[in-house]
């Protein structure tokens, strides 16, 4: 009954107003009308938008997507928390990224300083293939482990993600082989030229070579300590504590030549790996040193070094804390990156290296890790050497200038003739008068605040798709735990090098994904999985059928060398 009055009481309400009820309705009627005369409008001007849009973003980023076939990363980082951690990265083909814990080691008793990983095992029928990792740290010990180059199986993703806040992707290879006790110092640096033999640094001034096979150190190349020269009056070192140690070490292609640089030391030493002797030791200038900021209180000792090669021809770089310089075989220098006047202002290099694009054409870049959170690339072509502005020498030369007349002023005043200063300083110029070396050109860089990289990025690596030879993967770790990966084009950085014009400060590529590790990461290294062969999962059991037939071919290559 109480909904009959309800009626009642709405028609008696309508009765006496009717006129009102009818303006209502038209004025509903008509805004009615209008938003659909205008809503066309707003289509076409958000059609109108969406036109002009893709025309500035068409030229390098929206050209760039995944690979033809979806394709997976391994990723391994090492961190100041004595963890390696390892994770995947399987890449679509649309390009997005889709992240997966694979191990979690506590490795070592200390920081982490380096890892290493080892070609894989050789293809064989109905077997799966396998890589070597190996790590480094201050507690002198190497860690080695066995690792599967294939992507982990998805069988048990749904039981582990019911688990886990993050996937999980386990796999029965990745376990631990054994430790390394063959150095008495910190391991700073380890590589495996073949999967059968393992180098390591370390800073008890050796070079250990290992046999993967039984894990035996085949010889150790002793490099000489450096002298304590130049060193403050202040220093409390007690004697014989001079800093001593190789840096690093790189090995030629043809497993024949090795270079070392290390602490203390102006030089570079050369190493004939099939007698295990020293072949030569090439000191670096002072002027050289000037131009890359290494100043006069400064080590001048280098920090990396690596092999590569431009215009069909091997090279190697050595890098400085801010810049480094480019060697032909001739070892002589032939160009710088970085470094120059205003070093001392720019941050430190903390990892570079070579990736080939095109063999036959001789087409190579130089990528380089800033402290600023950049992986910028550079061309190292005799074509894109510059040479130095005259303006820039003029300005070192007016510098030098003002700091001889300051020394002579100086010397005036203890009765000293204004003619003998000026000759003084005529001398002090032609003898340091510096050879300004050439300059690399630029290319093009990722990372960086306009892709919100701001803490610096300790080492990188850059490995092309073997599903679309136009892709590059770029790897960067940084020091705020966070792994990021970007997807560059093989044709834009061909058309950059080629490009007379030095390219922009703009960052090219995409970037694809970010991971955070929740731990500070202090090296990495990483890998493109094979695919999986058809048919074949991992087991135990295949497991120890793979260390027999791997062991045999080690030993058929090391009888074969």
């Amino acid at each position: 009954m109480a909904k009959r009055k309800r009626q009642t009481v709405a028609v008696s309400e309508a009765a006496p107003e009717p006129m009102p009820t009818k303006k209502t309705k038209a004025s509903d009627a008509a805004p009615k009308q209008k938003p659909t005369k205008t809503k066309p409008k707003t289509t076409t001007t958000t059609t109108t938008t969406t036109t002009k849009t893709p025309t500035p973003t068409n030229d390098k980023p929206s050209l760039i997507t995944g690979p033809a076939v979806p394709e997976t990363i391994q990723i391994v980082a090492g961190s100041y928390d004595r963890v390696l951690h390892g994770f995947t990265a399987s890449i679509s083909t649309t390009g997005e990224l889709d992240f997966a814990d694979t191990f979690l080691f506590n490795a070592h008793a200390s920081a982490i300083r380096c890892v290493a990983i080892s070609p894989p095992t050789a293809p064989l029928p109905n077997q799966t293939q396998k890589v070597l990792l190996a790590s480094g740290s201050t507690d002198e010990r190497i860690q080695v482990y066995n690792l599967s180059a294939h992507p982990p199986s998805r069988r048990n993703q749904k039981l582990t993600a019911s688990v886990a806040p993050r996937p999980i992707l386990e796999n029965a290879k990745n376990r631990e082989l054994g430790t390394l006790l063959h150095h008495e110092s910190t391991v700073n640096a380890l590589h495996f030229p073949t999967r059968s033999k393992l180098l390591s640094a370390s800073d008890d001034s050796s070079v250990a070579v290992t046999r993967t096979r039984d894990w035996a150190m085949l010889s150790a190349i002793r490099a000489p300590k450096a002298k304590a020269q130049g060193r403050p009056s202040g220093d409390t070192a007690v004697f014989g504590g001079a800093p001593s140690g190789v840096n690093d070490f790189a090995v030629h292609p043809s497993m024949k030549l090795m270079i070392s640089v290390s602490k203390g030391e102006r030089c570079m030493r050369l190493w004939n790996l099939v007698t295990g002797k020293k072949a030569g030791v090439l000191s670096f200038g002072r002027e050289m040193l000037q131009e890359l900021g290494e100043g006069r209180y400064a080590t001048g000792e280098a920090r990396r070094v690596v092999w590569g090669s431009a215009d069909g021809a091997d090279e190697f770089a050595v890098g400085f804390d801010k810049g480094l310089v480019v060697f032909g075989m001739d070892s002589v220098p032939k160009c710088r990156v970085l470094g120059g006047a205003g070093a001392k202002a720019k941050g430190k290099i903390h990892q570079f290296g070579y990736l080939t694009l095109d063999e036959a054409a001789g087409l190579t870049v130089l990528g380089v890790a800033t402290e600023d959170g950049r992986i910028a690339f550079y061309s190292t072509r005799s074509e894109d050497i510059t040479s130095p502005t005259p303006e820039a020498q003029g300005e070192k030369e007016e510098e030098k200038r003002e700091k001889t007349t300051t020394k002579t002023a100086g010397k005036g005043e203890e009765g000293e003739e204004e003619e003998d200063g000026a000759e003084k300083d005529k001398k002090a110029n032609k003898q340091e008068e510096p050879a300004s070396l050439p300059v690399a050109k630029f290319v093009g860089q990722v990372g960086g605040r306009a892709d919100g990289v701001s803490s610096r990025i300790k080492d990188f690596a850059l490995m092309k798709s073997t599903a679309s030879p136009d892709l590059v993967y770029a790897v960067g770790a940084s020091s705020d735990s966070r792994v990021r990966i970007w997807l560059l084009s093989v044709e834009d950085l061909r058309r950059r090098i080629l490009a007379k014009e030095p390219a922009g400060e703009e960052t090219m590529g995409k970037l694809a994904g970010t991971y955070e590790t929740h731990n500070r990461i202090t090296c990495m290294a990483g890998y493109l999985m094979i695919p999986r062969p058809d048919g074949v999962e991992d087991s135990e059991d295949e497991d120890e059928e793979d260390e027999e037939e791997s062991d045999q071919e080690e030993d058929s290559e090391s009888d074969a060398a």
